[in-house]
This record gives structure tokens, C-alpha cells and sequence, in this order.
């Protein structure tokens, strides 16, 4: 047993997430020159690795569609705390921040790891094979959560510009929770088959972790997502800089950490698509866009109370149109309940334009 716990405390999982929330701890509220940035982001790679691994132990240890679950959500509460923590700071640019961030999470999900799940599952096994009625239902919540929140705000006159008045983010708020809420308890207890993988993988046979490698990789999957976050935060003025001096819209900075933010997720829904388990890729890239939203505008409407200037949600027209394209190719991916690689490259194709017009507006 002392042997056993030695090596788990020696293996590079466990060393990378604690390497990287040192970095973080030494650099916090500090400006670091370029070489350190470096040294930071490598750290947060590292810890992003490490979290996919964890991720995946805890995953086979309670199965699906827990194992996604648990990743989509330690991610997001993660990624919500930087959010508001990013907004206190205050100023002008803050405005469209949590705007920003949860459209880019939502695009880089149901475009950018759809995508690429499914253009990689297909190219791998011929037919990228899912649960119709699972992934439509998650694609549903994503576009009601997506519309209360973010389009809606574009065309209410409560107030000046894209914003919601007070009774109205309250609204979306508790909206966007309950729907959230809903979900889950579909997902996990009355309709959890429509959310396992359709094929059997090898690992399905493969022997289960033990509850206390379980809760070890538990513990260290959240240590590694408070690095990945944290550092992310840390290298995010090096990132408005460089987006500054490049001359690009504010708005990357948004899709920046979004990107940064969710690669446990990416790698870990590529992962389970070589393994011809696309039905835990989708879970994995639906899930986080519904977490995305429905976690993050509830604690953004409780934490507007005390956040400094005004709060920006609604979209401009060319992101209502990629919305509305996303949701429409979205409906014609999931309803056969298989797809071949021209699905994948469609929603590449809408990611690479999201990325492209972010860029050059």
C-alpha cells in the first residue's frame, strides 16, 4: 500500500498540477516579463494534460454520463470564478467579458470539439455513431439557454443598448439554472441510456479504478482545473497586451481564454472519439456549452449586484447569424444519430469562421 501511494505521488499527473499551482501562487497579481509568461503557460499545459487524465479516471470509476458531467461542471464553476474575477478589475472592457467568453465557450464546443469529435470518430471507424434523442435533447437546452441569454438582450428596450434591465438578468438567471437543472436530473437518473455510448469501447472491459484511486484523481483533477484557471488568468495581460499591440478587437481576449479554458475538455472528447465513444464526446462538448451558460449567467445576475459598471450580454448581428447557423447544422447532425467526416468538417468550417471574424470583424 505505502509502495502503491509512493508511486501515485511520484507520477507526473500528480507533480504537474502541483508544479502549476506554485507558479500560480509566485505570480499572482504580479507582472511577469515574457520568458516567465512562457514558463506559467507551459505550467498550465502541463496541468490541462494532467486534469484529461484524472478526468478520465474518475469517468470510468462512476461511468457515464457522470464521468462527463463531473469535467463539464469543475470546469465551469472554475471558469466562472474568472469570469467574475476578471470583471472586478473593473473598467470599460469588462462590459462584454462574460459575453464574450460563454459565446466563444459555446462556438468552441458545439462547433470546434463537435467538430473535430466527429470528423476524427468518423475518419477513424468509418461512421461516427451517437444517441439521436440524448444529443438532440442537450443541443435543445444549449439553444433555449443560448437564446434567453444572449440574443434576447440584443431586442428588450428595458434598457439602452444590448443589456437586460435588473428584473430581466434575475430572469435569465434563474431560467438558465433551472433548465440546467433539469437537464442533469434527466441525464443522470430518468433518462441516463440516452446518454451512454452506443459502441462498447475496450475500456469498457477493462477493470475499474478502486474508490481510492477514484477520489485521488478527483482530488487532483479539481487541484489541476484551479490551475489551468488560475494560470490562465495569470497569462491573460500578456494576452490583452499581445491582442492590444496586434491591434485586434477586445473580443479575442474572450475567445483566448475560452480556448485555454476548455482544452481538458477538448482533449479529452478527442480522446473518447478515437475510442469510437462519440456519444461521451458529445456529452463532453454539449455538456460544457450548457454548463457554460447555465452556470455562469446565474452567478454573473448575483454577482452584477456588487460588480462595477454595466453588464453587455446581448450579441451583435454577425454572432446571431453564426448562432443561428450553429443551432440550424447542430439539428441536422444529431438527428440521424450517425455521422460521417462532412459533418465534421461543416462544424470546423463554422468554428474556423468564428475564430476568423473574432480576428478580423
Amino acid at each position: 500500500m505505502g509502495a502503491r501511494i509512493r508511486s501515485r505521488l511520484t507520477d507526473w499527473t500528480v507533480i504537474a498540477p502541483l508544479v502549476a499551482i506554485v507558479a500560480l501562487v509566485l505570480s499572482w497579481g504580479r507582472k511577469l516579463p515574457l520568458p516567465l509568461v512562457i514558463v506559467v503557460a507551459l505550467c498550465l499545459a502541463a496541468a490541462v494534460l494532467a486534469a484529461v487524465h484524472h478526468a478520465e479516471v474518475v469517468a470510468h470509476r462512476i461511468g457515464e454520463p457522470f464521468g462527463s458531467l463531473v469535467l463539464a461542471v469543475a470546469v465551469t464553476v472554475i471558469e466562472v470564478a474568472l469570469i467574475v474575477t476578471l470583471m472586478a478589475d473593473g473598467g470599460a472592457k469588462s462590459a462584454t467579458l462574460a459575453r464574450d467568453t460563454v459565446f466563444a465557450a459555446v462556438m468552441i464546443t458545439c462547433n470546434g470539439i463537435l467538430g473535430v469529435s466527429l470528423l476524427v470518430g468518423a475518419l477513424r471507424h468509418r461512421v461516427a455513431v451517437f444517441n439521436a434523442e440524448g444529443a438532440g435533447a442537450a443541443l435543445a437546452t444549449v439553444a433555449t439557454l443560448a437564446t434567453l441569454s444572449l440574443v434576447l438582450p440584443t431586442f428588450t428596450t428595458s434598457r439602452p443598448g444590448p443589456e437586460f434591465s435588473p428584473a430581466q438578468l434575475a430572469f435569465a438567471g434563474v431560467a438558465s439554472l433551472v433548465l440546467y437543472g433539469l437537464f442533469v436530473a434527466m441525464q443522470t437518473y430518468r433518462h441516463r441510456d440516452y446518454f451512454l455510448p452506443v459502441k462498447q469501447g475496450a475500456d469498457e472491459h477493462a477493470e475499474p479504478p478502486s474508490s481510492g484511486a477514484a477520489w485521488f484523481s478527483l482530488a487532483f483533477l479539481l487541484v489541476a482545473l484551479v490551475a489551468v484557471v488560475g494560470d490562465a488568468k495569470v497569462v491573460s495581460p500578456a494576452i490583452e497586451a499581445g491582442v492590444d499591440h496586434a491591434g485586434l478587437p477586445h473580443a479575442v481576449v474572450g475567445v483566448v481564454i475560452a480556448l485555454l479554458v476548455l482544452l481538458p475538455e477538448t482533449l479529452a472528447a478527442v480522446r473518447a472519439a478515437l475510442r469510437d465513444r462519440i456519444q461521451t464526446s458529445l456529452n463532453l462538448a454539449l455538456g460544457s456549452a450548457m454548463a457554460s451558460i447555465g452556470l455562469t449567467i446565474p452567478a454573473i445576475a448575483l454577482a452584477s449586484i456588487w460588480l462595477p459598471g454595466t453588464l453587455v450580454l446581448g450579441l451583435g448581428s454577425t454572432h446571431l447569424v453564426l448562432l443561428a447557423l450553429t443551432v440550424v447544422t447542430g439539428v441536422l447532425t444529431v438527428v440521424p444519430g450517425r455521422a460521417t467526416p462532412l459533418q465534421g468538417g461543416v462544424h470546423l468550417a463554422l468554428f474556423a469562421s468564428f475564430i476568423f471574424l473574432a480576428v478580423n470583424p
